[in-house]
């Protein structure tokens, strides 16, 4: 209720901002509409699945979300899960899936990971957002042009099918899809049709058209799904079954991570746009609940729409109110206007998913990261959007994810530095400490840096030559700010070779967590209580103790 209270406690609830919420709420539910035809047919359900899943997470993630600006529904991110989904497991299975994936973002809302999603690295996000962008607008072609079926197979496959049925395309249906992609673009232009969302103006005219001509030859909803029901969608669980739930554990988890990331991604862009903030773990937890929810009311999953949250930012939405009116003007819509749809062209939704799909890509952005980023990001980048194309989503993500996190690791290690400290610089540093020279046979070297598995390798070897007509070895830890287990077992190995040559080690400076972890390690044992020093000139007054004068 974060999105709901910080309304409130704004005074945004008040009877003077209801008007422009009611407002936006309209406007953003006719923008909506088509949208969620739109991607529930891209998805493999029926269209008025789209518009219950719409109704249901919008007043969900409206009451019980993080963003009190947030629209949720079906988005164009889910259609290329959502769609394998479908053809593999049926509707049903998309269904337990949605539950499923809903519990988990539950999960991740009340396990606090809500910053955690936060840190996926931007070229990821953009190469698997571009790559389903390329996805949606080549699986469009077929209901854009009136083609065949392509059928199944892997993303090359389909596109050379459709490349080769472009002769057998239907003059009637095409001509729908260009005059709707063009009133998608380019209504909104025109100065009298210019507060008339494009959507709905491609939807309105087309619609119009194919009902006053009747072109046989145009896939229409009626033809192809038959008419919308009128009324509101029954309570219904699906089937669940052990097999069923782990035969769909990996399709979940997909959901729930993508869902998670968009949801927190439009957060992110309403709070820029409208100088607001988001709660993030409450976000998962709205989102949770509206995925549980949406498959039990005939719907599916669903996640912050980025477009229709600008939308309603843009008209003035300002609390949850809006949402609900959103929800509420399509409950509406369905009561009243569901036989309407039947001749609703399906090129007409693809044109409007052709836009989705530019948008979704964000060409401009790529092509300029492709230009001016580290050739490291460009790699990720592009190895992110091949995979999403050309595999699968999950495996782009996961192979994006890790890229990126190796290549962190290796800069992270790179950025560790062991340096061999000169007499005079410790002279001068401690001189106020009454230090006038290094005790005879010592050497003082200096770790900076994270301590860690991937500079461990890098500090033992450092170390590792450091011992010739040397006695007393002291390590300075001030600047370590962490060490892992890893590193622990480097520095145990220099410790241990060290004492094999006879060359007695001290630690100075370790900052209290990496003091705690070697004690757990036992290496204050090993080297004696005395000989882990809390300062240089402690440690150096170790040094004289053990035989050394002062050079």
């Amino acid at each position: 209720m974060f999105a709901f209270l910080e309304a409130y406690r704004a005074g945004l609830l008040s009877r003077r901002h209801w008007l422009p919420n009611i407002i936006s709420g309209v406007i953003v539910g006719v923008v909506a509409l088509p949208l969620a035809m739109a991607f529930a047919i891209a998805s493999g359900v029926k269209p008025e699945q789209g518009i219950y899943t719409a109704i249901v997470a919008g007043i969900a993630v409206s009451v019980f979300g993080g963003s009190r600006l947030q629209i949720a529904g079906p988005t164009g991110a889910f259609i290329v899960i959502l769609a394998d989904i479908v053809a593999r497991h049926g509707v049903d299975g998309l269904q337990i899936a949605t539950i499923m994936a809903g519990v988990i973002l539950l999960l991740l809302g009340i396990s606090r990971m809500g910053a955690v999603i936060k840190f996926i690295p931007a070229p990821v996000i953009m190469g698997f957002t571009a790559g389903i962008g390329v996805i949606i607008w080549v699986g469009q072609w077929q209901y854009f042009l009136g083609l065949p079926d392509s059928g199944g197979g892997h993303f090359h496959q389909k596109l050379w099918a459709l490349l080769q049925s472009m002769p057998q395309l239907d003059p009637a249906t095409a001509f729908f899809g260009f005059m709707s992609l063009a009133l998608v673009v380019y209504a909104p232009r025109i100065k009298w049709l210019a507060r008339i969302p494009g959507p709905l103006a491609a939807l309105v005219a087309a619609t119009l058209l194919q009902s006053i001509a009747g072109f046989s030859t145009v896939a229409t909803i009626g033809s192809t799904f038959g008419e919308i029901p009128r009324g509101l969608p029954s309570f219904h669980v699906p089937d669940f079954t052990l097999s069923r739930l782990v035969e769909l554990i990996g399709p979940a988890f997909a959901i729930a991570m993508l869902g998670a990331i968009e949801s927190l991604l439009s957060a992110v862009v309403a709070d820029r746009m409208a100088g607001t903030r988001h709660h993030s773990n409450q976000e998962l937890i709205g989102q949770g609940i509206a995925n549980v929810a949406a498959p039990l009311f005939g719907g599916f999953a669903a996640t912050g729409a980025i477009a229709r949250t600008a939308t309603n930012i843009r008209n003035g939405g300002t609390s949850p109110l809006a949402g609900i009116v959103h929800a509420l003007v399509l409950v509406l819509i369905l009561l009243v206007l569901a036989p309407l749809a039947s001749n609703i062209p399906l090129a007409t939704l693809a044109a409007i998913l052709f836009v989705v799909a530019w948008n979704m890509s964000d060409a401009r952005h790529v092509v300029g990261m492709l230009k001016k980023a580290p050739r490291s990001d460009v790699v990720i980048l592009l190895a992110t959007f091949l995979l999403t194309v050309f595999t699968d989503l999950v495996v782009a993500v996961n192979i994006g994810v890790v890229m990126a996190m190796l290549h962190f690791l290796r800069r992270m290690a790179e950025s560790v530095q062991v340096r061999l400290q000169d007499p005079q610089e410790l002279m001068r540093e401690f001189a106020h400490d009454g230090i006038r020279g290094l005790p005879d046979g010592m050497r003082v070297y200096t770790v900076e840096g994270p301590f860690f598995f991937g500079a461990a390798d890098i500090v033992e070897r450092a170390l590792h030559d450091s011992h010739e007509d040397v006695r007393i070895l002291l390590i300075r830890l001030r600047y370590v700010p962490y060490v892992d287990a890893t590193g622990l077992q480097a520095l145990e190995d220099v410790i241990a070779r060290a004492q094999r040559n006879r060359v007695q080690v001290l630690i100075s400076e370790p900052n209290g967590r990496v003091l705690r972890k070697m004690r757990k390690m036992g290496l204050t044992d090993r080297l004696g209580r005395k000989n882990v020093c809390a300062t240089v000139p402690e440690a150096f007054r170790r040094a004289e103790e053990i035989g050394g004068g002062q050079a």
